[in-house]
């Protein structure tokens, strides 16, 4: 018999091995192909334990992630938004003044001023729902509120197309938004749900006073005072609208607290809230801000008239206006207010400086993250 060499077949055993090889792992279903590129991310953001305030709330609506969080940070303090890309949201609230101004009325790309000062931006998720947002309440969510001041000819001047235009044509922000929210195509609304997330996951606590309700330490004496006159109906009368209210010192209601001098509703020259819902009773009201970092958002009230809370304690002693529009709470509007002496109002803003949160500004989670 002919002895046949198994060399002679070695080339055609070893292409047969490999088409074999190949056809199994077309066929081979625990193969998969390695894709490249962004992969949605739906990791929900998980707040940190502030002390002082609630845990937040959850967000039905829009909930929060950890990139959409992420994402919402990087828009917040990119100028990509404003019609020139020289102004972002951070232009008008920094983070190291509580995230609002140093200025009555803040300027916008076309060098105008605005026309109410910019409030501070912590603590928006705890506000009731569909109670509004800015000094007016304009906005009924905080989505709403995130692509106004874009519009606003007097603030980032964009149209939100061309937002979007931008946005698309950046070289990471489609990967971004895809991460952040599964969808090709980046749209309006994801812009404001993730502004929106960003802003909600602002918080603040962890202040002088709340380590000292948490017995860590006491607060002084002057605090201690000042706290008892907060509170007391016959001392400062603070409590019915900054209250301490599960930590968050206001009501978020709207009311008018005889700053202007109307008659009749046509003498305001602002009238907040009376102008969205058309209610006479509503002309002067606007939203009653908290008190804590109080001491970092200078200057105050709505139009930022006051420089100092020295001079916003001068006002709720003697220069409250007893209106017909002024604010029943207000109970000691007949005398034009409080009638605080020197020291009791030294005490009151030294509590007040007590909500002060020292980590806040320095807080990475807030930072410019460019």
């Amino acid at each position: 018999m002919k002895r046949i060499s198994i060399k002679r077949f070695v080339p055609y055993i070893s292409l047969m091995s490999l088409f074999i090889l190949l056809t199994r792992c077309e066929m081979d279903p625990a193969i998969e192909e390695v894709t490249e590129g962004p992969v949605y991310d739906p990791t929900p953001y998980v707040a940190p334990h502030t002390m002082g305030i609630p845990p937040l709330p959850v967000f039905a609506n829009n909930p929060l992630t950890a990139k959409g969080v992420e994402l919402g940070r990087h828009l917040f303090y990119d100028p990509i938004l404003s019609a020139d890309s020289t102004l972002s949201c951070a232009g008008c609230h920094s983070v190291n003044h509580a995230f609002s101004d140093t200025v009555a009325f803040s300027i916008g790309i076309d060098g105008l001023p605005g026309k109410r000062n910019a409030m501070p931006l912590f603590n928006l998720g705890y506000s009731p729902f569909d109670n509004g947002f800015f000094w007016d309440g304009r906005a009924i969510t905080i989505e709403e509120q995130a692509l106004m001041p874009i519009q606003d000819p007097l603030e980032m001047h964009e149209i939100l197309p061309n937002v979007l235009i931008k946005l698309n044509r950046s070289a990471y922000y489609p990967d971004m938004f895809y991460v952040a929210f599964g969808e090709e195509a980046i749209t309006t609304e994801q812009v404001a749900n993730a502004l929106a997330q960003f802003l909600k996951s602002i918080t603040t606590g962890g202040s002088e006073f709340d380590r000292a309700m948490a017995g860590e330490i006491f607060l002084n004496d002057t605090a201690t005072y000042g706290f008892t006159l907060f509170n007391d109906l016959e001392g400062g009368d603070c409590f019915h609208c900054h209250g301490v209210n599960a930590g968050l010192f206001t009501d978020y209601t709207y009311r008018n607290n005889g700053i202007d001098t109307a008659v009749y509703y046509t003498d305001f020259a602002d009238p907040g809230l009376g102008a969205i819902t058309g209610d006479t009773a509503d002309y002067g009201k606007f939203k009653v801000p908290s008190l804590r970092n109080i001491e970092l958002t200078a200057p105050y009230m709505h139009d930022g008239r006051f420089q100092t809370l020295e001079e916003v304690l001068d006002f709720y002693s003697t220069g409250v206006h007893n209106t017909a529009f002024t604010d029943n709470l207000m109970q000691f509007k007949f005398q034009n207010g409080v009638q605080l002496t020197e020291d009791e109002k030294k005490a009151i803003i030294r509590f007040l400086k007590s909500l002060t949160d020292p980590a806040f500004k320095d807080n990475p989670a807030y930072q410019n993250p460019w």
